[in-house]
């Protein structure tokens, strides 16, 4: 693939791909054309993610020292909610600060290499997330289900192959959408309607058919959403049941807390990837797609702590003495 040609060099005409239409040769980075165009909201929107950007980052670090500094917090839980801090940390580190730079710089061209960096570690990240959550709704079925076998079950050893075969799954699914898109000719156009590198708008600039790519990604989210939210669905079920027949109301109300967290955290992730990822043979551009990408990759990492410390009267505990220094009041 001849990748580091310059877009502007006509002598290479002959070597096009003929399925472009055009007479074009090979680009060796994209445009991205960002969520606005207006200078003085781009200023607006450089000043509203660098301060939702510290903020998500400062409460995922806090939710990650409380349940490794606090006793209390040390349970498979609690492991997995630190976990899922990182991830979300991860995720807009991957998609934000890039942007940031962009706007700062008045530069909206990527490389061809960056880009394909930013999607795999973008897609590792949404993969382990997905894994994640349904490790969490397995330990809330030990934990409220098989109370008596829970610690057996659930122990250190089981949590860390839980996370390491999450990381081996998520890692295959990004280099293989990584290694695919590799297969495709882009020879323009080059802009991307977005403000992050991502498969259905990098789609549709290909001159080379993407059907094999989108059936790739289709197969690929279905398998991991479909089967993921059936094990999540049916240790709800489970769940559910159980809890209906506790006779106490605050042992009721002690359970549905925790998993109404999860719950919250699993219908905004799997909505907002479904609407993206799952619209088989969809090739346009639309500020809706900005939209759902602010959402996966902005709001969603920043909406995590909130939901799992407002909820949660011993993380809230835990953050308070770890912020604060002083003894929960709780």
């Amino acid at each position: 693939m001849d990748l580091h040609l310059p877009s502007w060099d006509i002598s290479l005409q002959g070597l096009m791909d003929p399925e472009s239409g055009n007479n074009k040769t090979a680009v060796a980075e994209f445009i991205l054309l960002g969520l606005v165009q207006s200078e003085k909201l781009q200023s607006v929107v450089f000043v509203l993610f660098l301060f939702v950007y510290l903020v998500t980052d400062g409460g995922n670090l806090s939710i990650l020292t409380a349940t490794l500094v606090e006793p209390k917090l040390h349970t498979p839980m609690y492991f997995f909610l630190g976990n899922l801090s990182v991830l979300d940390v991860g995720c807009i580190t991957v998609t934000v600060p890039s942007m940031l730079g962009r706007l700062l710089s008045h530069k909206r061209t990527v490389s061809y290499g960056a880009c394909l960096t930013q999607l795999f570690f973008f897609h590792l990240l949404a993969g382990m997330d997905c894994f994640l959550l349904t490790a969490m709704a397995y330990d809330r079925f030990l934990a409220i289900c098989r109370p008596l076998t829970y610690s057996t079950r659930m122990n250190q050893a089981v949590q860390w192959i839980l996370v390491a075969v999450s990381w081996a799954c998520a890692f295959i699914n990004a280099l293989t959408h990584t290694i695919a898109l590799t297969t495709l000719k882009f020879c323009g156009p080059n802009e991307v309607n977005h403000f992050y590198c991502d498969l259905p708008q990098l789609f549709q600039l290909s001159c080379s058919s993407t059907q094999l790519n989108e059936l790739l990604l289709f197969a690929a989210c279905f398998i991991m959403a479909g089967v993921a939210m059936v094990l999540i669905i049916t240790s709800y079920i489970h769940v559910a049941a159980v809890v209906l027949q506790i006779h106490s109301v605050e042992g009721r109300k002690k359970a549905f807390s925790t998993c109404g967290s999860h719950l919250t955290v699993v219908c905004l992730f799997y909505g907002t990837g479904i609407f993206n990822y799952m619209r088989l043979g969809s090739v346009e551009a639309s500020d809706k797609d900005k939209g759902v990408g602010v959402f996966n990759t902005v709001i969603n990492p920043m909406l995590n702590p909130l939901i799992y410390s407002l909820r949660n009267p011993d993380v809230q505990g835990a953050l308070w003495r770890v912020l604060v220094g002083r003894e929960s009041l709780t």
